[in-house]
């Protein structure tokens, strides 16, 4: 009787822990409609069917903060032509808590910020992957995915508005004031201008110490320095770090970049991948140490990056701590996480 009972708590244990361990259940649906202006709209429902309180990342319930939707021509993905910020790790208030039965639905407009100026069948689904799309307590091992049904549209064609230079955006437009090739614009006042100057020595001074760095070893002979940022080295991924460093030293050393500095988000900096080499100021920037962890010349290195034309990489996750895990669990993915590359070129604390 009492290896029985025994048997039955055990049964009543694993079963708990299956269901404490179990996914958040919530149900996403998408909706796209065709407006007599031209615009495309997709309207974004998240509910919550499970028995108690969910949290989702808000980050990944607003296109104004991520890229939220996969939308492919027919069978082909088109371009995202939205922006990519530099953010601190999450933190407990930017979850969004919904209770049980609860919906949150926004509607977004599409052509703005994704390529849909051909004509095609158009399939629109919200499909979204994060190390910490539910939760902040911990690193998770592998990415948490969020997806919904897709929603079908058939375009004429028009021009995107996307393509469009700056439209729409803080501190458009293409007047701006020049310091020795490194040029301004968004109202960046004197001392402002300055400290970018210097932040963006200091940048290159990091690039420079990386792509010697690289130089100096091989996918046979890493060290700490390469392996607690990138993980495991093949020949293929150690020649892509190569290459993206390569490339963002080459940007600051040859390229016109812009600094802009209108954005009043809390966040670091921004850029559109689509547009090099324009990089948007945002207030964590104005409040950070040149040098060192999270960084304003880290964050310029974070920010080169993401250009199509440099290294084109994404945000897989923030921080140090996620960037580590990440390392260690998807060396690839590191690869292509532009805060790997950041504190990988940040070295702090020093490695050799």
């Amino acid at each position: 009787m009492k290896v029985f009972l025994r048997c039955i708590m055990i049964l009543v244990t694993a079963v708990s822990l299956h269901v404490s361990a179990a996914k958040p259940q919530l149900d996403v649906q998408v909706n796209v409609a065709n407006m007599a202006n031209g615009d495309v709209n997709a309207t974004l429902t998240i509910t919550n069917n499970g028995n108690g309180q969910q949290k989702i990342l808000g980050w990944y319930t607003d296109l104004d903060e991520e890229h939220i939707f996969k939308i492919m021509r027919d069978g082909v993905e088109v371009e995202f032509f939205g922006p990519h910020y530099k953010r601190h790790a999450p933190v407990e208030k930017d979850f969004i808590k919904l209770k049980s039965g609860e919906s949150l639905s926004q509607t977004f407009e599409l052509t703005s910020l994704y390529d849909m100026s051909e004509a095609g069948n158009y399939e629109v689904a919200y499909d979204v992957t994060s190390f910490h799309l539910f939760s902040n307590k911990g690193q998770q091992k592998k990415a948490e995915k969020l997806q919904s049904n897709a929603a079908y549209i058939y375009l004429e064609g028009f021009e995107s508005k996307g393509t469009t230079a700056n439209k729409g955006k803080p501190g458009g437009g293409t007047s701006s004031d020049c310091i020795g090739g490194t040029c301004f614009t968004g109202r960046c006042s004197a001392g402002q201008k300055t400290e970018l100057i210097s932040a963006l020595g200091a940048a290159d001074q990091i690039a420079n110490s990386s792509v010697s760095y690289l130089n100096a070893h091989s996918a046979n002979n890493t060290s700490s320095r390469y392996d607690t940022w990138f993980g495991n080295a093949t020949s293929a991924r150690y020649n892509t770090a190569v290459a993206h460093f390569d490339a963002i030293n080459d940007a600051i050393d040859t390229k016109p970049i812009t600094f802009d500095c209108s954005c009043k988000k809390s966040y670091f900096a921004y850029v559109y991948p689509n547009q090099p080499y324009k990089v948007y100021m945002c207030n964590a920037f104005w409040s950070a140490n040149e040098l060192g962890t999270d960084s304003r010349a880290g964050t310029i290195i974070h920010e080169l990056s993401h250009f199509n034309a440099v290294a084109g990489t994404d945000d897989v996750v923030y921080g140090q701590s996620g960037a580590q895990s990440l390392a260690n669990s998807d060396p690839d993915q590191a690869l292509n996480n532009a805060d790997s590359h950041e504190y990988f070129a940040e070295n702090t604390p020093n490695q050799n």
